[in-house]
C-alpha cells in the first residue's frame, strides 16, 4: 500500500516538474527577445546621445535640437514599454513559481510521509534475526525464496525512493533560490523604469520648451522650412538628372537609337543586377557605423504636425570623420557637386544606383569599379549643429526605391 502511494507521489510530482519545465521553457524564450528589444533600445540612446550632441549655443540649431528630443522621446517611450513588459513577465513567472513551489512542497511532504511509513514497515525485517524467522517461517522453499526476492527489492525500492526525495528537495530548493533572485531582478525593474519615466519627463520638458522656443519666431521658422524643402527639391531634380543621363549615355554606348528609360544590361551588368535583386533586405549600411535620424516616406513636421514632409531617402548620422562606403560591388558614375552644397557620389549597380550625398571630400572619380564597403569619401560635418550625416538614395533605373527595404537592418 505504501508503495503504491509512494508511486502515486512520485507520478504527481512529476508531471508539476514536467509542465513546469515546459512553462519555464516558454518564458525563457519571451525574456530573451525582450532583453534583446531594451538592449537594442538602450543602444540607440546612447548612439544617439554620442552622435546627435548639437551645440545649442549656435543660431539655427533648435529644430536639430527638437528633432532629436522628439526621436529620443519616441526610443524612451519604447524602453518603458519594454521594461514593462518584462515586469509583467516576471510577475507571471513568480506567480507560477510560487504556485509550482507549494504543490512540489504539499507532493514532496506526502511523499516523505509515505516513505516514514515503508521505513516503518520495513522495520519488522531490519534485524539479522527478524530476516531469518520470517525466512525459516515460509510453508515451502519456493516460499522462503519468494520471500528473499521480496526482502532485495523491498530494501532496493526503499533506496530508490530515499534519493528520490533528496533529488526533489534539490530542485525544490533551487526553484526557491531562482524565486528570490526573479523577486530581485523584479524590483530591478521597477527602480529602472521610475529612472526611465523620470528622465522621459525632463526630455517632454525640455522639447516643450524648444517648440515654444521656436514658435516665437513662427516667421522665421516658415521660412527656415521653405528653403530647406527648396534644397531638398534641388538636390533630388540633380540625382534624378544625372541618373537620367547616365541611362541615356550606356544606352547610346550600346547602339540603343533612342535613349530609353532603362539601362540595355550587358551580360556583366545583368549579373551585377541580378546579384543585387539576390541580396534585398542584406546589403550593407552605407557607412560602418550609425542610426536612421530619419526614415523613408512622408513624416511630420517636427513643430506642426498638420504639415508632412517627404523624404524620398534616408539620413543616417555618424561620428565626426566618418566615410561613406559601397552598399555593394559597382561603377562610379556620377561625382556629384549641387551649388551651395556638398558633393555626392552615385554608383551603378547593374540598373540600380546608389546616391551618397553631403560629402566633404570624395575618394573615388567617375568609371572607377568599387567593391562593397570600399570607401567614397568623407561625410561633411554641419558647422553649426556639429551633426555629421549622410543621405543616402536608391533608385532602379529612374524608379526611386526604399533603403529601409534593402539595407540590413536599417531601421
Amino acid at each position: 500500500m505504501a508503495s503504491k502511494q509512494l508511486s502515486h507521489t512520485l507520478l504527481a510530482l512529476g508531471f508539476i516538474l514536467f509542465f513546469g519545465a515546459q512553462t519555464a521553457l516558454s518564458q525563457t524564450k519571451d525574456q530573451k527577445v525582450l532583453e534583446a528589444k531594451k538592449l537594442a533600445l538602450e543602444k540607440e540612446i546612447k548612439d544617439m546621445n554620442r552622435l546627435l550632441i548639437v551645440k545649442k549655443k549656435e543660431k539655427g540649431t533648435v529644430v536639430a535640437s527638437l528633432e532629436n528630443s522628439q526621436r529620443k522621446i519616441q526610443i524612451r517611450e519604447q524602453l518603458i514599454r519594454v521594461n514593462n513588459q518584462q515586469a509583467n513577465l516576471l510577475s507571471r513567472q513568480i506567480s507560477e513559481n510560487e504556485r509550482e513551489i507549494q504543490s512540489q512542497k504539499k507532493s514532496l511532504s506526502v511523499l516523505k510521509s509515505d516513505y516514514a511509513q515503508m521505513i516503518q514497515k520495513s522495520s519488522l525485517h531490519s534485524s539479522q534475526e527478524n530476516r531469518l524467522l520470517f525466512l525459516l517461517s515460509s510453508k515451502s522453499f519456493y516460499m522462503g525464496y519468494k520471500r528473499l526476492q521480496y526482502l532485495k527489492q523491498y530494501r532496493s525500492y526503499r533506496q530508490k525512493q530515499g534519493l528520490e526525495i533528496a533529488k526533489e528537495t534539490k530542485e525544490l530548493e533551487a526553484k526557491t533560490s531562482r524565486l528570490t533572485a526573479q523577486r530581485k531582478d523584479k524590483q530591478k525593474l521597477v527602480a529602472a523604469n521610475r529612472a526611465e519615466k523620470a528622465l522621459l519627463l525632463k526630455e517632454k520638458q525640455g522639447k516643450d520648451a524648444l517648440l515654444t522656443s521656436i514658435k516665437r519666431n513662427e516667421r522665421q521658422y516658415t521660412a527656415s522650412i521653405k528653403k530647406k524643402q527648396k534644397e531638398a527639391q534641388a538636390l533630388e531634380r540633380r540625382i534624378e538628372d544625372l541618373i537620367k543621363a547616365a541611362i541615356a549615355a550606356a544606352n547610346k554606348k550600346s547602339g540603343l537609337k533612342k535613349g530609353g528609360a532603362s539601362f540595355v544590361l550587358t551580360p556583366e551588368a545583368k549579373r551585377v543586377a541580378n546579384s543585387f535583386t539576390a541580396n534585398k533586405g542584406k546589403l550593407v549600411w552605407p557607412l560602418e557605423k550609425g542610426l536612421l535620424k530619419r526614415g523613408y516616406g512622408v513624416y511630420s513636421d517636427p513643430v506642426y504636425p498638420g504639415i508632412k514632409h517627404q523624404n524620398n531617402g534616408v539620413s543616417l548620422a555618424t561620428a565626426s570623420g566618418a566615410f561613406a562606403r559601397a552598399i555593394f560591388e559597382g561603377e562610379v558614375i556620377a561625382i556629384m557637386a549641387v551649388p551651395g552644397g556638398n558633393l555626392g557620389v552615385q554608383i551603378k549597380h547593374g540598373n540600380y544606383i546608389s546616391t551618397y550625398y553631403n560629402l566633404s571630400a570624395v575618394s573615388v572619380k567617375k568609371g572607377d569599379l568599387v567593391k562593397e564597403k570600399e570607401p567614397l569619401g568623407q561625410i561633411a560635418t554641419n558647422g553649426s549643429t556639429g551633426q555629421t550625416l549622410l543621405k543616402f538614395y536608391l533608385y532602379q533605373n529612374s524608379t526611386r526605391l526604399n533603403p529601409q527595404e534593402w539595407v540590413y537592418n536599417l531601421k
